[in-house]
């Protein structure tokens, strides 16, 4: 099945010029996975995967304008998130050079002008609050939440990309925060609208 066609199942409409960045992309993920060793994904398929389930949020998420995504890896879900995003000013904070050079190669490549690439850990990027925060697998809610906090303000909102562990994570911290848990596949969104 081509990406298209993926997107379309799950209801998520865009352009034919940003599809085309999404496709070059994961040919361009797929090419230096062999030698780099980037994410788990082996597969155009299972980038493409990958790359719906980085999208799925915008189905339901307000569109930011500045995002900052933390621990973005091979680029799920922040350069993903991006290219779909082309009027919001992205932050993508990864520590790892390998993949901060490939996050770097792909915005030029692909031509991501949106993207600024950050090769830190997020506790030190400095920047004005940002509108949304997003993260995939990097560590627990309430940590994300710390660990994010000089970037962030009362208007700021949260995607974070959970398996099952996130109602064992959100009991810790739900009682400060106004959120929505989406379930789609094997996946948990949590998007957080507000800290009481």
């Amino acid at each position: 099945m081509d990406l298209k066609a993926h997107l379309e199942e799950e209801g998520i409409a865009l352009s034919g010029e940003i599809i085309g960045k999404l496709e070059r992309f994961a040919a361009l993920l797929h090419e230096w996975n062999g030698v780099h060793n980037l994410t788990g994904a082996k597969s155009i398929e299972a980038i493409y995967t990958n790359i719906v389930d980085s999208l799925y949020p915008l189905t339901f998420i307000a569109k930011p304008k500045t995002l900052l995504d933390v621990g973005t890896g091979a680029g799920f879900p922040g350069l993903v998130l991006a290219m779909a995003l082309p009027e919001s000013e992205v932050v993508l904070a990864e520590p790892l050079k390998k993949r901060v050079a490939f996050l770097k190669y792909a915005c030029i490549d692909v031509g991501i002008p949106n993207v600024k690439v950050e090769a830190k850990r997020v506790e030190q990027v400095v920047h004005a609050p940002f509108g949304l925060i997003s993260s995939r697998a990097v560590t627990n809610t309430a940590l994300l939440l710390e660990l994010t906090k000089k970037v962030s303000d009362a208007h700021t909102r949260y995607l974070f990309y959970k398996g099952s562990r996130v109602f064992d994570e959100i009991g810790d911290v739900q009682h400060q925060l106004d959120y929505d848990i989406v379930q789609k596949h094997q996946r948990n969104y949590l998007y957080i609208k507000g800290r009481a």
